[in-house]
């Protein structure tokens, strides 16, 4: 799937998509076929570096802090702060919900040896090592910028789903860079089904209050 093919169907989204009085954002479907998404091999949840930030920011982040100070400057922005005292009695609910729930793990850089010690067995084989920041504004500011530009796909939450789908971007976005964006997404999730593009059903996309287009499909 190419991002001519995208391109077309984006254009074709917006002449059938009607004009709202708020700026709508713009979602990618990928619906799955020829596969048992019941089985936990076969769901999907990855991670995607997105080329164009999606500017919702609405992802939720975990701070692993030593320092109570630093944590006083950037509560604001952080979902939910963890102190290193607290890091070696968290339970197993707790673990899986820093692995399911947050979208971006980040560590002042001294509790990352803590964070090693306690949860590195649980996050590094999924990949959830969380990034070091210095204990300053800047630097969490920094870090926080990787959230709009990243996302996480996944039907592994609540009941398993033969489907994902996500934004991917706004309607005051070109076309080129929601179609970039939805090019990487699609190779992305392609890359970790069992049968590769043979997994994948449809992809399609719309604006939140328009109707779903097929990518791919020749007028």
């Amino acid at each position: 799937m190419n991002k001519d093919q995208f391109v077309t169907a984006l254009q074709k989204m917006r002449t059938d998509s009607r004009k709202r009085k708020f700026t709508q954002s713009v979602e990618l479907m990928l619906n799955f076929k020829a596969l048992d998404y019941k089985k936990r091999d076969n769901q999907i949840d990855v991670r995607v570096k997105l080329p164009h930030a999606t500017k919702k920011g609405s992802g939720k982040t975990l701070l692993f802090a030593k320092t109570q100070s630093f944590v006083d400057q950037v509560k604001e922005k952080v979902t939910k702060v963890i102190m290193e005292d607290k890091i070696a009695k968290l339970g197993k609910k707790e673990v899986a919900s820093i692995l399911n729930d947050y979208d971006l793990l980040l560590a002042e850089g001294p509790v990352m040896l803590t964070v090693g010690k306690h949860l590195g067995q649980q996050l590094a084989p999924k990949g959830r090592m969380p990034n070091p920041v210095q204990p300053t504004p800047q630097s969490m500011n920094e870090a926080m910028k990787e959230l709009g530009g990243a996302v996480r796909i996944s039907n592994k939450k609540g009941k398993p789903s033969p489907q994902v789908q996500l934004i991917i971007g706004d309607e005051e976005m070109k076309d080129e860079e929601l179609a970039e964006n939805g090019v990487v997404v699609v190779k992305e999730i392609t890359n970790v089904l069992p049968n590769k593009v043979q997994n994948l059903k449809s992809v399609m996309v719309k604006e939140s209050m328009g109707p779903a287009i097929k990518v791919g499909v020749k007028e």
